[in-house]
């Protein structure tokens, strides 16, 4: 039996695992093993499992994830996403779906501290929703553009989606982050353009908020100092070189913790909670990791991604053609699975095949991880709309319904940034 034929074999022993609801790192993990010992020998099998866990959670580049993660969750326990809602608010809460826009700005910079939609999503719930429905917006706008505005958490810098996709792909952190930065302001412009347009057609949906004087308005921005603080110290000191994005998420961790405990939002009881936060979504992601990479020497060794590569460079269609079918089936994966999960899972196999079309590796994960916000929004496994129904006590119904509008905004972006593929890279060739 051909190395490829136990390849597809292993994938799909692997699919069987998953619809029994065997646990997603330990299906990967078991598949992977008992794959690379039917080719390479059950010696060599062993070898793999008695080093790749270590290696994996041992790696220097591993300790990026949970120092951005505690950021996050410090972030999150100060208050300064209610400091940036009520920013957005006095700038924005008298236009015509005001408030909702305002969520929109604010969720794009505490995306800029916090790094995880699913944070995002819980924290503007509690913050946005309330004055919402204290000002009588229709709960699918509200609700929508809380849950979708949550999934620029891991498109603007510093993203927990780059970071799963650089250590995936082995492509550069810090060049992943400068390459998100453009595609989440303009995606953050694109939901409040769609959200003009759905309260032009109907206003009753996003009635006005109180207008504030422009002495207000400036006098708001000071709530702003903390994000604005946070965000120029990592993102300018990975740009300017001073600084890798592992010391660059200690600083801002650091930072996040300093800055909330010199304003006194920080109790003890909140930062063990951050801390305990932290080591579990950790621990799970890790643990998912290790899974792939066990997962990721199979495939090595069946070459079924390189047989793929050269399958789809054979194939005479335009090479974008192909690449919408790409996006297309991990929407379709983002129905029904975890969307970091289906990363996980497909990534090993679908990047070689990506680079050897000749699209940019850089460009291609902003893409990718605009493809996983889709996956957190949409039925029946949208865990942005999961935690803000919990949060908010709307039926989940009305959520999904509420982020539709929304989710035709990030295929825009994505047609967008393939037909001007700059939007992304021109900032990281900036430091190339």
């Amino acid at each position: 039996m051909s190395a490829n034929i136990v390849g597809l074999i292993g994938l799909a022993v692997l699919l069987v695992l998953l619809f029994v609801r065997m646990w997603i790192a330990f299906a990967l993990a078991l598949v992977g093993f008992l794959g690379f010992a039917y080719i390479g020998g059950m010696k060599a099998a062993l070898g793999v499992l008695a080093t790749i866990p270590y290696s994996t959670v041992a790696s220097y580049n591993m300790t990026v994830m949970p120092l951005f993660l505690l950021m996050g969750t410090i972030a999150s326990v100060g208050g300064i996403s209610g400091d940036l809602y009520h920013t957005a608010y006095k700038w924005m809460g008298h236009l015509r779906g005001g408030l909702a826009m305002a969520t929109i700005a604010a969720c794009a910079g505490f995306a800029a501290i916090c790094g995880s939609s699913m944070a995002t999503s819980g924290t503007m719930g509690k913050v946005a929703m309330p004055e919402m429905q204290k000002y009588h917006y229709d709960p699918k706008l509200a609700s929508g553009c809380v849950a979708s505005g949550a999934t620029l958490g891991i498109l603007i810098p510093p993203s927990l989606g780059f970071i799963l996709y650089a250590i995936l792909t082995e492509e550069s952190v810090g060049l992943l982050f400068m390459a998100g930065i453009l595609p989440g302001i303009l995606l953050a412009i694109l939901f409040i353009i769609t959200i003009a347009i759905i309260t032009q057609r109907n206003p009753q949906l996003g009635p006005r908020g109180p207008k504030t004087g422009f002495k207000e308005k400036m006098a708001s921005l000071r709530h702003t100092w903390a994000m604005l603080c946070l965000f120029l110290l990592v993102m300018g000191g990975i740009y300017l070189g001073v600084f890798t994005p592992n010391e660059a998420g200690a600083i801002g961790a650091f930072g996040a913790i300093l800055i909330t405990a010199i304003t006194r939002r920080l109790s003890y009881r909140a930062f063990v909670g951050a801390l305990v936060d932290t080591g579990q979504i950790t621990g799970m992601i890790l643990l998912l990791v290790v899974g792939a990479m066990i997962f990721m020497n199979f495939m090595a060794v069946s070459k079924l991604p390189f047989a793929l590569a050269d399958i789809l460079k054979g194939i005479s269609l335009p090479k974008h053609v192909i690449f919408a079918a790409i996006i297309f089936v991990y929407l379709i994966l983002g129905c029904f699975l975890d969307i970091n999960a289906a990363l996980i899972l497909t990534l090993p196999i679908i990047y070689p095949s990506v680079i050897a079309l000749g699209f940019d590796p850089i460009w291609f994960g902003v893409t990718m991880v605009i493809t996983m916000e889709m996956g957190l929004i949409t039925p029946p496994f949208g865990m942005n709309v999961f935690i803000l129904g919990g949060v908010s006590g709307l039926p989940l119904a009305v959520i999904f319904s509420g982020v539709i509008p929304f989710v035709f905004s990030m295929i825009a972006c994505l047609i967008l940034i393939t037909i001007f593929p700059q939007i992304a890279l021109l900032i990281p060739s900036m430091m190339k």
